[in-house]
């Protein structure tokens, strides 16, 4: 009796696994007892077996102008049959435009199999080893509501299924057509304009989309001139660094809303009519940016004013430090900027769906191919944040240099400028600058010891030379000089010429230090010259014979 039981119960959930494989199975077409009646028959050699074939048909039929049967690629069981004959072509020909216009196929993704399975998915994919019921061609959006555009798998009673575009995507031709098709302005152009040239566009385009660059190159133009003038003509300097600030931001927004309005009035079609859009996104987004970045920027240089050479000052410390630290922040600003921008561009552009590829999958390309290319930009804005946080360099700093003696005039994103007491500027790399040992005379304790070291003779008086240091010291800027006391004069040397005499000579400015050098040993050798005239000798005699 058991047994029994266990048999029958086999049998039912065989025969449930039936039924249910066989639902599953009906669910993968819309099932309908006509399809277009009202049409006729459909062409003999039409080929609606798989999406991949239906796309194809559609664009052939369109390229010979044979809508009528292109008509049979469309669901048009909304519409009644009488009506069919009349309507099925205009829409079918308002679909090719919307496509044309519009969508960029992707190749890959329009299966060509009955059944819509794609064999080559993985294990992982959503749909690896499924059917598909609807294929999902492209989304336009129309007053912020997403309208898609859907093939279908269409089965008449027992015949095999063919794909049309849904049925919900014909009865969305007509609005989406109003809105993409070609305007009042196309329409009224001559026919010849609205004939196909070269790169799928028509002649309109191929002459307008050069005008319409120009004229926005133009508009910039007076827009930047007009602000010249503005900017020349106000009062306060304030006001003058605002309108200068805006200057270029403002010029590219005139251009973009040039491009945007022509773009708006006649409907471009092909590959510009995908490229524009992100065009305009990223113009409007940069030019917001620029603006931002400037007027800030001008802003802090309001309120926070430096100058070079003020922060030369031995007493400016803190603002050197200060200093530093706004570079710093103007640089993180724009790094935040940017980011914020290119994110808006993504969200509201949609750039990489408007080329055809998958947004995780190319995002992922993108930034390795980005990361590899910018590999030393990025090491450079990195070092460059590294010398502001840790302050081993700031801006007003003197430092020596690959033994350039320098003042840190600017710490940029990608390069450190240098200004070479002759006047000379060093850009030097930021990963290069931190790479190479430097002496920085300002930072910490800015008194040094500059060493000044001359050659005399053995039987030299070093007391007398000792003498003749400090009255030259009594000669010089007394407030470049540090306490009397740490000054000295010492025999660092000695060989068969003669003796090696070093002046130490404390600097409390390590800015004017190299100057203060070379005076007093200027006014050091005058009064050792002055010595030997008197008949003291001082140097040493060397012939040529002995200094070769």
């Amino acid at each position: 009796m058991l047994s029994s039981i266990k048999t029958l119960r086999s049998v039912v959930l065989c025969v449930l696994i039936a039924f249910a494989g066989a639902a599953v199975a009906e669910e993968k077409v819309y099932q309908s007892n006509t399809l277009n009646d009202g049409l006729g028959a459909p062409p003999a050699d039409l080929d609606r077996s798989s999406p991949h074939a239906t796309i194809e048909a559609l664009l052939d039929l369109a390229e010979q102008g044979n809508f009528a049967a292109a008509a049979h690629l469309l669901n048009l069981s909304t519409i009644p049959g009488t009506e069919q004959p009349a309507r099925g072509p205009t829409l079918a020909e308002q679909l090719y435009t919307i496509v044309d216009r519009k969508v960029v196929i992707s190749w890959g993704d329009l299966l060509d199999r009955p059944d819509a399975l794609d064999a080559t998915a993985t294990t992982k994919s959503a749909v690896a080893g499924q059917t598909r019921r609807s294929i999902l061609l492209w989304v336009l959006e129309v007053d912020n509501r997403p309208y898609p555009i859907y093939l279908d798998p269409v089965q008449v009673n027992e015949a095999a299924p063919v794909w049309v575009f849904s049925k919900r995507s014909v009865a969305n031709i007509p609005k989406l057509y109003d809105t993409f098709g070609p305007s009042e302005m196309e329409r009224k152009l001559p026919d010849w304009a609205r004939m196909d040239g070269f790169w799928n566009l028509m002649w309109w385009e191929i002459i307008g989309l050069p005008v319409m660059f120009l004229l926005a190159i133009i508009a910039g133009i007076v827009t930047r001139k007009g602000l010249s003038r503005a900017a020349a003509s106000v009062n306060g300097e304030f006001a003058e660094r605002i309108i200068a600030a805006s200057r270029l931001p403002v010029v590219m927004f005139v251009m973009t809303s040039v491009i945007s309005i022509i773009s708006g009035i006649f409907v471009f079609s092909g590959p510009v009519s995908t490229l524009i859009p992100p065009m305009i996104a990223l113009g409007y987004v940069i030019a917001a940016l620029v603006f931002v970045v400037n007027v800030v920027d001008r802003i802090i240089d309001q309120i926070i004013e430096f100058d070079n050479d003020d922060l030369d000052q031995i007493d400016d410390d803190h603002r050197r430090e200060t200093a530093t630290k706004v570079s710093l922040v103007r640089r993180l600003l724009i790094v935040v900027i940017i980011l914020l921008g290119f994110g808006i561009v993504l969200a509201e552009a949609d750039v990489f769906r408007t080329f055809g590829f998958s947004l995780l999958a190319s995002a992922g390309a993108v930034m390795l191919i980005l990361g590899f290319a910018a590999r030393e930009v990025l090491s450079n804005i990195m070092s460059s944040i590294q010398i502001a946080l840790n302050q081993s360099a700031r801006i007003g700093d003197k430092v020596v240099y690959k033994g350039h003696i320098c003042s840190v005039e600017r710490i940029n994103f990608t390069y450190v400028l240098l200004r070479v007491w002759t006047g000379v500027r060093l850009i030097v790399p930021v990963t290069e600058f931190v790479s190479e040992t430097f002496e920085n005379w300002t930072i910490r304790d800015p008194k040094m010891k500059r060493l000044i070291e001359i050659h005399v003779a053995h039987g030299a008086e070093i007391s007398e030379l000792r003498d003749i240091f400090f009255e030259v010291l009594d000669e010089v800027d007394q407030d470049d000089l540090g306490a009397r006391d740490e000054h000295e004069v010492r025999v660092t040397g000695q060989d068969v010429f003669g003796q090696i005499v070093t002046f130490c000579l404390t600097c409390a400015n390590p800015n004017t230090s190299w100057g203060l050098s070379c005076e007093v040993r200027e006014r050091l050798i005058k009064r050792m010259q002055d010595l030997e005239h008197s008949g003291s000798k001082v140097f040493q005699t060397v012939n040529p014979a002995e200094g070769a």
